[in-house]
């Protein structure tokens, strides 16, 4: 279960609470560690928020959910409002008797921002998985870390804005390789959901 402040408040603002998207990263690091794959996909099931719930899975077999609670399950149980929760099956987690020592790059990382306009049905894990495939393995780590919405994005569609960092295990990035890497991933993400660049 995961509640409260994903980033704590402070001179640089109010901080953030945890959302769908840190219980979906949480599921990420577990798997990562396990040594396997998991894929998020979009799902409605009780006691998950309808369009902040994904099933895990683990090539078609799936092994449990991830989201934010439903707020009436929330209210009942007097849990804090926005609470997430993870339920895995761990015995459907194949059991990897050793694994190698992640490599840790001893170059440094590039940060870029990008923002996407699609609409406002579309995941956003979707769109995550879109820039993740895009960006190709340059790409160390994607954060959701703002949504909006309004007139200015228009009817029926939300912005997503997406912190990227990008890491080379054997040089030292430039801005023009990460840039390309982004590039790439928002091209992906365009064919594949529609997405625009916002800028």
């Amino acid at each position: 279960m995961l509640t409260g402040l994903r980033e704590p408040r402070g001179p640089w603002g109010p901080g953030r609470a945890v959302e769908a998207a840190d219980a979906f990263e949480a599921v990420r690091i577990i798997a990562r560690a396990s040594g396997i794959d998991v894929t998020l996909r979009a799902a409605r099931y009780l006691p998950w928020h309808p369009g902040r719930c994904a099933e895990v899975l683990v090539g078609e077999s799936s092994i449990g959910h991830a989201g934010q609670l439903h707020p009436a399950v929330i209210e009942r149980t007097g849990l804090p409002k926005g609470t997430c929760a993870i339920e895995l099956n761990l015995d459907a987690i194949p059991v990897v008797e050793s694994l190698p020592a992640p490599r840790v790059s001893p170059f440094p990382a590039v940060f870029q921002d990008v923002s996407l306009v699609v609409s406002a049905d579309v995941p956003a894990q979707v769109v995550a998985d879109a820039v993740r495939e895009g960006a190709g393995e340059l790409l160390e780590d994607i954060q959701l870390f703002d949504v909006f919405t309004g007139p200015q994005i228009g009817e029926a569609r939300k912005s997503l804005t997406f912190a990227l960092r990008f890491r080379a295990p054997d040089r030292t990035l430039t801005e023009d390789d990460a840039s390309a890497a982004r590039d790439a991933a928002v091209q992906l993400a365009a064919e594949r959901v529609g997405a625009l660049l916002r800028r």
